[in-house]
Formats: structure tokens, sequence, C-alpha cells
């Protein structure tokens, strides 16, 4: 998978919610090394977008690379988070973000914000953990990979641009699943509520 220049993308254009996925160096929050964004308009995946990032510390743990495959090589010449970030801030300032185990990846954003001294966007955000555990609480095993596999979507795991994207399809059949017309009808009726960043 290629990773064009942050030039190269179109910028953001609105949608109802972005679905983002981070891959990190090692342990650290702070060290993203790549990025993926699969923004959802109309009940439609309209755009996809990913990055390699250069963490600010170029420490790479064997176990994280044995995840993800990426090594310090790949990323030496990448832009820093702090360089994406005005592109990057108007798909979650005043928006709707998702992801699977959002915990890790709002984590992940902020850690990378903090060390950046970057100010905090404000947008609200929804797991597709919790909802495909409230839609599907037969599943054995709610995990991204666990949950694709039940809906037949392929996707290379821990990949971030696929795993955004197949996070977005996640929510995207757990509304025609519950014959919700739009992300916040399907949690309000599974009754959660989104956070705030």
């Amino acid at each position: 998978m290629t990773h064009p220049d942050i030039q190269d993308y179109v910028p953001y254009e609105g949608g109802d919610y972005v679905a983002i996925d981070f891959e990190t160096a090692n342990e650290k929050r702070s060290s993203a090394c790549a990025l993926g964004l699969a923004v959802v308009k109309n009940n439609e995946i309209v755009h996809k977008y990913s990055w390699l990032i250069r963490p600010p510390k170029m420490r790479f743990s064997p176990f994280n690379i044995s995840i993800h495959g990426i090594e310090p090589d790949d990323v030496s010449d990448a832009p820093e988070f702090k360089d994406l970030w005005p592109a990057l801030s108007p798909y979650f300032d005043g928006g709707h973000g998702i992801a699977h185990n959002a915990g890790f990846d709002m984590g992940v954003l902020r850690s990378c914000l903090e060390i950046y001294g970057l100010s905090y966007p404000r947008f609200n955000y929804d797991c597709t953990l919790r909802i495909a555990r409230g839609v599907w609480p037969s599943l054995k095993r709610h995990g991204l990979n666990h949950v694709a596999d039940h809906l037949g979507v392929s996707f290379s795991h821990h990949d971030a641009l696929d795993d955004a994207v197949a996070a977005a399809k996640i929510a995207l059949h757990a509304c025609d699943q519950t014959e919700s017309a739009s992300l916040k009808e399907l949690t309000k009726k599974l009754r959660l509520s989104p956070k705030l960043f």
C-alpha cells in the first residue's frame, strides 16, 4: 500500500463521521507510526486516506513490528505528527469520530497532541467495539478481526487504513442490522452515549 504525501489528499469536505486507526512504534501512545482515516457520508465510505508517521523517538519494539510490520526505515522520511496535524485537524475538530476499541486510538491522538504541545480538537466519538457488543451479543469475541470475519469483511488486520475502513463497515452493517438511518440513531437504540474528546 502506498502512502502519498499529505499534499496529495483532497482537503476535508465534511462527512457524517470519520473512522480512525493508529498503529504505534512501541508501548508509548505518543509513538504513532501510521494513521488510517475512512470518511463516511450518507451511509457510504466516501474517502479513504492513510499516512505513515515518523514518531518523535525512533524506537520500534520488535513486538509492535511483529503486529503491523512497520519498521524504522519505512518512516525515516515520513512527516511527524505535528507536520500532519494542520491537514488532519479538520477531520476531528467539530466532527464525529469512531474507532474500534476507541480508548486506544483516542489515547494515541491525545498523546501525540500533548507531546507536541498542540491544542485538543473538540469532537464526539463512538466505539465500534461497544456497538458490536450491542448488535451482535452472541459473538464469543468482538475484536475487530472477529467482527469483520462474522460480517464477511475482508481486510489486512493492523494495516491502519484497512482497520479504519473495517471499523466504518462495522458501523454501517450495525445500522443496517438495526434498521437505523444514522450512527446517531444506532447509538440511541443501543443506549450508548458518545464520548467527548
